[in-house]
């Protein structure tokens, strides 16, 4: 071997993989998280990242529901509607991806009592690190915004003790 071959890298040693050319704009892309290698590139799609940071976010104790005022009045309708599927876990999840990096932004319902400055650190370091370990994209931040508080009482139902008619 000569001292020019061995001062290669181990990678370029060998026979060489031809460069590959990838289009970003082909027609069936969308837009997506890059996540650019020496053989090829991964896209994350938002709705994975989205998925991936409800799931997360959903996993916390204290988190009653997520969603925002209308957002969660269709889930309500949706899920008395036989046949059809629970909530999506992406309802109160937004999500801005770029090449490297991942905004995410959340509407809680918190449980009565809980410390909301508490809750929202944990579930911001949980769907920090779950989407930085699935996904590969560093989350710049993670937006929380409690829109309500689910009382005990929220559960149980407005019927009267007697009937108002005999």
């Amino acid at each position: 071997m000569s001292a020019q071959a061995s001062e290669k890298p181990a990678s370029e040693q060998g026979s060489e993989r031809p460069a590959r050319r990838v289009s970003r704009n082909e027609p069936g892309t969308y837009q997506a998280g890059q996540l650019t290698t020496e053989f090829g590139n991964t896209a994350v799609a938002d709705t994975v990242v989205a998925k991936v940071a409800g799931i997360a976010t959903r996993e916390m104790p204290g988190v009653y529901a997520m969603g925002a005022g209308i957002t969660r009045a269709f889930g309500v309708v949706r899920d008395r509607i036989p046949g059809v599927t629970s909530t999506s876990v992406t309802q109160g999840v937004t999500v801005e991806v770029g090449e490297r990096q991942a905004a995410i932004d959340l509407d809680l319902i918190v449980e009565y009592g809980i410390s909301i400055p508490d809750l929202a650190d944990g579930v911001r370091q949980n769907v920090i690190s779950a989407v930085e370990r699935m996904c590969g994209l560093e989350v710049t931040e993670v937006n929380i915004t409690v829109g309500d508080v689910h009382l005990p009482t929220d559960d149980t139902p407005d019927t009267p003790s007697e009937p108002r008619v005999q």
